[in-house]
């Protein structure tokens, strides 16, 4: 899509005006970084076994600590905005990112890399919502020819972060393959600083709102502390066991905390989630089936990449080149699956796209410890991008579908929480069972190649099943076409030019009300 115009965009009284074209242009870069940093940091996890001696059950952190933080503070992060101020915000919230990576490159152990990733997912989960809150703001909509140009922004502002996700794997592979995993961390560093920089010169003031209500606090720790102590468990009980104390214990406060959560939410005067909008069935089903998707999905990413350098020896390079095929094959989907949700409707097009996601993931389950790319990997990735980027659209459209202008921003929040949770849990779940299964493979005398592969397909395998459950969710939950709330062009067209934002990286903007 054509960038939108630089031209100046009619100001709130007493702010200058905003050149629009700039703060496209640095808010565009922004998300791209955000982006691509989960690329990057996905092609460099098998370096981080050797270059900090990471255990390979261990190394699912580096991607949980990050999105565990993102998701569940991004409905926090949006009203810290609104509170505090968008600009404050995103400013703040990119020198904390910077920071953050610079830790990052600096790791002296697995335990403080894993600490850096935390505070990185904090900080996107600030920085994300107040971004497309700016540039909200910098494009108003009171006009047809401002609702135009504000469209155009916004497939700006996907295409743009979209394409993060595959450069991100190329960059990484070139990143480790030269300088070492530390300038994956690094990189970030520079262009956070500048950004930073420049928003007070490019970027609208984005004042606090009127209403200066508070935030619940109480809300956002519980339910991501209990969130976090449930991925913990699953991962740390292949060391410990299922019925060690530690995993009991902790497993019972994680659930007295999540106990917690839903009390404080019921009883606060401004909760982060009010339960009400768990009424509707359509945004119950979407957020379930959503979950059960990114479940299976997510953790296709991480088990290719680990299979392709630890077993097949492709360099880091040579790793991310070889995912590429999959990014492109979710954003190829995206921009079809609205014509589908228009023709067929969005329960038969999320229930298509999940089937053919399992039968992509059952495929690539038979990755042998020495095989063809391009049976083994090529086709299997298009097959899972196609299914995948399809079904994601169908449930971005089905999550906000019938929200009021009011509650947009918390429908889409809470879609795109359950995806981050989604990605950590089913990491954390098929991550064990990788484990487990290499575990008893070598302890019978099988090779490591063999080991690994076969570990790698036993939880691919699993994601399949997912991706099933997934669309049964979808068949049980969501109401067929007739009785779907009405959806407008517009709906799908912002879901197309999120989708890419989302998918590879398991992440998506929330809009800050």
């Amino acid at each position: 899509m054509s960038a939108a115009a630089p031209t100046a965009a009619a100001a709130p009284p007493g702010s200058r005006t905003v050149n629009r074209g700039a703060a496209l242009a640095l808010l565009a870069v922004t998300q791209f970084v955000l982006v691509l940093d989960a690329g990057i940091v996905g092609v460099a996890l098998p370096s981080l076994v050797k270059g900090l001696g990471f255990a390979q059950a261990d190394l699912s952190w580096v991607t949980n600590a990050y999105t565990l933080m993102f998701g569940g503070f991004l409905l926090l992060g949006g009203r810290l905005a609104d509170y505090l101020g968008r600009r404050r915000m995103f400013m703040g919230g990119l020198i904390l990112f910077a920071v953050a990576s610079l830790a990052g490159s600096l790791s002296p152990d697995p335990g403080f890399l894993i600490g850096a990733r935390a505070v990185q997912g904090f900080a996107a989960a600030v920085v994300s919502p107040a971004a497309l809150s700016l540039l909200l703001i910098s494009f108003p909509d009171n006009t047809t020819e401002e609702k135009a140009e504000r469209n155009k922004a916004l497939g700006v502002w996907g295409a743009v972060a979209g394409a993060g996700g595959a450069v991100g794997l190329i960059l990484g592979g070139m990143l480790t393959d030269w300088f070492g995993w530390q300038a994956c961390f690094w990189v970030n560093v520079p262009i956070g600083v500048a950004a930073a920089l420049l928003a007070p010169r490019i970027l609208p003031v984005g004042a606090p709102s009127g209403e200066r209500s508070g935030f619940d606090l109480g809300g956002a720790f519980t339910v991501t502390a209990g969130l976090a102590g449930i991925v913990f468990v699953l991962v740390n009980a292949q060391k410990v066991g299922w019925t060690a104390p530690e995993t009991l214990g902790l497993g019972a406060v994680s659930v007295l905390l999540l106990v917690a959560f839903v009390v404080i939410e019921s009883r606060t005067k401004q909760p982060l989630v009010p339960l009400s909008i768990f009424r509707r069935p359509v945004l119950r089903g979407a957020n379930v089936a959503s979950m059960l998707q990114v479940m299976g999905l997510m953790p296709a990413f991480f088990f290719m990449t680990l299979y392709t350098q630890q077993v097949l020896g492709y360099s880091p390079l040579k790793s991310g080149l070889s995912l590429v095929p999959i990014a492109v094959a979710i954003m190829v989907a995206a921009t079809a699956a609205g014509q589908l949700v228009a023709k067929v409707g969005i329960k038969a097009t999320t229930v298509a796209g999940m089937v053919v996601m399992a039968a992509g993931l059952l495929w690539v389950s038979g990755m042998p410890a020495s095989g063809s790319y391009v049976t083994d990997l090529l086709l299997p990735q298009i097959v899972i991008g196609l299914g995948g980027g399809m079904a994601w659209v169908a449930l971005t459209v089905a999550g906000t579908a019938g929200a009021s202008e009011a509650e947009s921003g918390l429908a889409s929040g809470l879609l795109n929480t359950a995806q981050q949770i989604g990605g950590a849990l089913g990491l954390a779940v098929l991550a064990a069972v990788a484990s487990a299964r290499t575990s008893h493979l070598l302890g019978t005398g099988d090779g490591a190649a063999r080991a690994l592969s076969s570990g790698f397909g036993t939880a691919l395998l699993v994601g399949a099943g997912l991706g099933l459950l997934a669309a049964l969710a979808t068949l049980f939950l969501l109401p067929g076409k007739n009785a779907m709330p009405a959806v407008d062009e517009h709906a799908i067209e912002l879901a197309e030019e999120t989708d890419h934002i989302a998918i590879l990286p398991v992440h998506e903007t929330v809009a800050a009300k």
